[in-house]
């Protein structure tokens, strides 16, 4: 977890560059390809089942099943055997996530209270990008300390949980009970396979894509099929007469498709942001503000003073190389909301101008964040040869 790969700087700049692509066809001549393909229908029948939905539905509720698959994969991995076994290693970063998701939710309500449409969003600030925020911090991976790139990235995984949580517990509608029965039935199946030790993971993707079409129609987000996935996946077991891990052989496997394929393809499918929808002074309504505001004040405030306060009271320990300056970038950058941030604006808005607005939003709020956080970290972090000779 605390290293940034190859892999994750080459996703972060697919992501970027599908950001900018997007942001382009929506606002030139080729608007209507752009919105032709993304709401082009899709259909799977099978026999009297059917699930008949527009691409964008296939992006959002199909395809970001394998975001969250690797999300859940990696929480059961880190907690296990990584740096976020025992109390002393993931208590200060759990703290600082709770404080960045409490902050951010806070200031929208602010400023949305009164209208019941817009305070649906008010999850919206509350993510943090982990695939973004560590590769923007890795363009200052010469200066900072290893252990900045640690706590970031536990602190983006907390906030992957808790937004998980508030998917399940706030964008969920519309419940049936001969799904969710059905559904019941599919996480019975994986149960049955992780107390057996089943070390092969097909049987795990069968039933979880059981699992996936009971649950998207039984009006549960369906997106959390791939943390109950992630979860019942072995960690150790025996395959062959030799010790094998099921759950790092998925997470290899998928972490170069998630991170060069479906997050760049999300991004392209929901950052289409069409300005000529836009009215004047889109930035100044509540809504938008409270994005803006949320992820780029909120996050930082959240962040900083929580750390600063478990510190202060002694239930938590900056890890060993930071320093309170170089916290304070790492809690701008966590102002980075991009991905999870445009998903739960799909969860929480059907009106256009409204999805326009909180979308321009974030792209506002995260760009505030990840330059005066580069600009923050860079004062504050010298370069590694330079820290060494002064040490000597």
């Amino acid at each position: 977890m605390s290293k940034v790969t190859e892999t994750e700087r080459r996703g972060g700049i697919l992501t970027i560059a599908a950001l900018i692509a997007a942001f382009a066809m929506a606002n030139s001549p080729l608007f209507e390809l752009y919105w032709f393909v993304h709401h082009t229908p899709v259909s799977i029948h099978i026999g009297e089942f059917a699930i008949d939905k527009p691409l964008i539905v296939w992006i959002n509720k199909g395809l970001m099943v394998f975001f969250f698959l690797l999300v859940g994969l990696e929480i059961k991995r880190e907690v296990l055997e990584g740096e976020l076994v025992g109390v002393k290693h993931f208590a200060l970063p759990l703290l600082a996530a709770v404080g960045g998701m409490a902050a951010p939710a806070a200031i929208y309500i602010t400023f949305n209270a009164s209208d019941p449409v817009a305070m649906r969003g008010w999850a919206i600030p509350t993510a943090t990008d982990i695939v973004l925020a560590l590769a923007v911090l890795s363009l200052l991976r010469e200066r900072v300390p290893e252990a900045l790139m640690i706590f970031l990235a536990a602190l983006a995984i907390f906030d992957d949980v808790g937004a998980i949580l508030i998917i399940a517990l706030f964008y969920s509608e519309g419940l049936t009970a001969a799904s969710l029965l059905a559904a019941v039935g599919g996480i019975g199946a994986l149960i049955v396979l992780n107390r057996y030790k089943v070390v092969y993971t097909a049987p795990y993707l069968l039933a979880g894509l059981f699992l996936w079409a009971a649950v998207l129609k039984s009006g549960v987000h369906a997106t959390l099929v791939g943390v109950i996935v992630a979860l019942a996946l072995p960690l150790r077991g025996v395959r062959d007469g030799a010790g094998c891990s099921p759950l790092k052989e998925m997470e290899s496997g998928l972490r170069p498709w998630v991170t060069l394929g479906i997050v760049p393809v999300f991004a392209f499918f929901n950052a289409g942001i069409t300005l000529s929808g836009l009215a004047p002074g889109t930035l100044w309504t509540p809504a938008a503000m409270g994005i803006v505001l949320g992820l780029f004040l909120g996050k930082q405030l959240g962040v900083f003073g929580a750390t600063w306060l478990a510190v202060r009271i002694g239930i938590g320990k900056l890890p060993a190389g930071m320093n309170w300056a170089q916290m304070y970038g790492v809690a701008l950058l966590a102002g980075i909301g991009f991905t999870m941030s445009l998903f739960v604006t799909s969860l929480a808005f059907d009106d256009k101008a409204l999805l326009a607005s909180a979308r321009f939003a974030i792209l506002i709020g995260s760009i505030l964040s990840a330059i005066v956080g580069l600009i923050v970290l860079w004062r504050v972090s010298p370069r590694r040869g330079d820290r060494e000779g002064e040490d000597g």
